[in-house]
């Protein structure tokens, strides 16, 4: 029934005591001027319990300087500068792709001419060696009046 095997009287617990132990600041703290008392401060925490205190004044860093404002006209020649660029290289694709092609159907021209060209060739020299037409030979013809006479 009780888990302390003490038949009914309940067991003496031990006292724990925690210290607290002391957290270095994360940032550094600000020197507080004599002479001046800092303001208190009271957080509720999420468990109910109130922690008051200094409130402390952190170190601001320096502001940074502001560049200078960049004037619309210049940002937009810059940005018209960049769109020039990207056009002119479009355009630069363009013409080589035009100079290929060009050159590409200048080749092919070029190759249909050798081979037609090839074919009446051995069409006209392999008509000398067959002696199956008929060869006409004209020694001496008169023309009158537009009529010819053999």
């Amino acid at each position: 029934m009780y888990p302390d095997h003490t038949h009914g009287v309940p067991a003496q617990r031990a006292v724990e005591v925690l210290q607290p132990t002391p957290l270095p600041p994360a940032v550094p703290v600000a020197a507080v001027q004599p002479g001046t008392v800092p303001a208190v401060a009271s957080v509720v925490l999420p468990d109910g319990r109130v922690v008051t205190g200094y409130a402390i004044d952190h170190p601001q860093p320096e502001p940074a300087t502001a560049a200078p404002d960049v004037s619309r006209a210049a940002v937009n020649v810059a940005l018209g500068g960049v769109g020039f660029l990207a056009v002119c290289g479009g355009l630069l694709l363009l013409t080589s792709f035009i100079a290929a092609l060009t050159a590409f159907i200048t080749q092919l021209i070029i190759l249909a001419a050798v081979v037609f060209g090839g074919w009446i060739a051995v069409q006209v020299l392999s008509s000398g060696s067959h002696r199956d037409g008929t060869t006409v030979n004209i020694r001496k013809a008169v023309f009158k009046r537009n009529h010819f006479h053999g």
